[in-house]
């Protein structure tokens, strides 16, 4: 009796072993660039303010982003700075969501991936803000409900306005290229780190979404169209971007705008150094409205070949599945439409209308959900999100379960599949023999068609609309 009561016992320790519930806490992982001091709680294993790159600061002002590396344990458990971008002087969040300080020492993802993951999908986040502002600390991209549900979420930081976007001979006789696309470097870069650590945080690095909106769909439409990021990324999500008919700017244009802004700064044009340039103050930076902003897309003959457009009408752009989609009252459905329709007969499209508000926004949103209502639903961060946070209804809260859902379907699925599972229904890929079926998110989902979609001032979405619910 002894012995059987010896090895029940042992039995049960065994199993309580194989079942316990990871230990919150710190949580060690070990990277290409050095030893990441993280926590856990919750089931989730989260890292805060991790380099992806050199601070791209005096010399490296300017320059691709370079690689990096520290000796002992880095705590991970703050974020790091957002990129440099006006903030207001009371301390109220600006338009990407950002208070406080700035600084061109910005390039860190943050890292949430469940606790015990293997073989998890990855998805990395890149936030718009007209891409002036923004950053990936801010609390509506909060990555933990990702990771609840079996994702690895990452959001990255990029450079903005004129140090993103940016063309000068002296620029170039420095760094030896053409490149004048440093947000589209910094997400490459970002990509890459994700990619070789992958393993490390328990991720695929096999099966990485990556997913913007506005500026950072943008970005995203730019690298799935760019020759550098080939393989980086097997699958895209792209929300709400009115970039996408856009023409890029040529090099000669933005090395005539880049001559301009060293004018206005009291430097001699083109002909201004690499050491003046690069001496202009991030304060002084700030402070001229007129030459603070970058350019989205140079043709420079590096990062970018092609327009957006011109790269999906002639067929060029990395074949991937794709969700593509817009909101019901922002303007931005056209572009849209013209990518999804080229795109369609490659890789999966799943293309969505958003046409939803939250209770708390409906009287300021009578026409229809506004340019990045879909995040917080997106993200399942109701609560955390500035607008709507205590003032989330049930009906609110059934979106967002199923919108989240979706998205997560989406990362997770093979990438031959032409159908994401999301709760209640299910998402096909557009097709011309299915009239190409979109999702129409309401209260209630519903599957329309992408020719009946309208978006005002030019007509109302087709179907009742839940905003009028009360």
């Amino acid at each position: 009796m002894k012995r059987l009561a010896a090895a029940l016992t042992m039995a049960l320790l065994t199993a309580c072993q194989t079942t316990a519930p990871v230990v919150d806490g710190p949580r060690r992982v070990a990277t290409t660039s050095g030893v990441l001091l993280g926590e856990t709680a919750g089931g989730k294993s989260i890292f805060k303010g991790v380099p992806f790159a050199q601070p791209p600061v005096g010399a490296l002002r300017w320059a691709p982003p370079q690689p990096v590396s520290w000796q002992g344990e880095r705590l991970a458990t703050t974020f790091g700075a957002p990129c440099l971008q006006p903030t207001a002087s009371d301390g109220q969040p600006n338009g990407g969501g950002v208070s406080g300080v700035t600084s061109e020492d910005c390039l860190y993802i943050n890292i949430w991936a469940p606790a015990k993951a293997k073989s998890a999908p990855i998805m990395l986040w890149l936030y718009g803000g007209g891409g002036t502002m923004g950053a990936g600390s801010v609390s509506t991209y909060d990555g933990s409900g990702f990771a609840r549900d079996g994702v690895i979420l990452v959001t990255a930081n990029y450079r903005h306005g004129v140090l993103a976007g940016f063309a000068h001979p002296a620029v170039e006789k420095a760094n030896g290229t053409t490149d004048a696309n440093y947000h589209l470097l910094d997400a490459l870069a970002a990509l890459q780190w994700v990619k070789d650590n992958a393993s490390a945080f328990g991720g695929d690095a096999n099966n990485i979404t990556l997913f913007g909106e506005s500026a950072g769909a943008t970005i995203v439409a730019n690298l799935v169209t760019s020759p550098m990021a080939d393989g980086l990324f097997q699958k895209a999500i792209i929300e709400s971007t009115g970039s996408l008919p856009t023409p890029g700017t040529t090099l000669e244009r933005a090395r005539e705008l880049g001559a301009a802004f060293a004018m206005a700064h009291g430097l001699p044009g083109k002909d201004a150094s690499i050491d003046q340039l690069r001496a202009i103050s991030p304060e002084a930076i700030l402070a001229n409205a007129a030459t603070r902003g970058g350019l989205r897309t140079v043709i420079d003959g590096r990062s970018k070949t092609q327009s957006i457009i011109d790269a999906y009408a002639a067929g060029s752009a990395i074949d991937i599945p794709m969700i593509i989609g817009t909101n019901s009252d922002e303007g931005r459905l056209s572009g849209t439409q013209r990518v999804a329709t080229y795109a369609m007969n490659g890789a999966p499209v799943f293309q969505y209308f958003f046409d939803y508000v939250a209770k708390t926004r409906r009287a300021e949103n009578p026409n229809g959900a506004p340019h990045a209502a879909e995040i917080p639903f997106v993200f399942d961060t109701l609560q955390q999100d500035r607008r709507i946070a205590g003032n989330a209804t049930a009906e609110d809260q059934k979106v967002a379960d199923y919108i989240h859902a979706c998205w997560v379907a989406f990362a997770k699925q093979a990438a031959s599949s032409r159908t994401i599972a999301c709760p209640g229904f299910d998402w096909p890929a557009r097709t011309e023999t299915n009239d190409q079926t979109v999702a129409i998110f309401q209260a209630t989902p519903l599957l329309g068609k992408a020719d009946d979609l309208r978006s005002p001032p030019n007509g109302a979405p087709p179907g009742p609309t839940s905003r009028d619910a009360e």
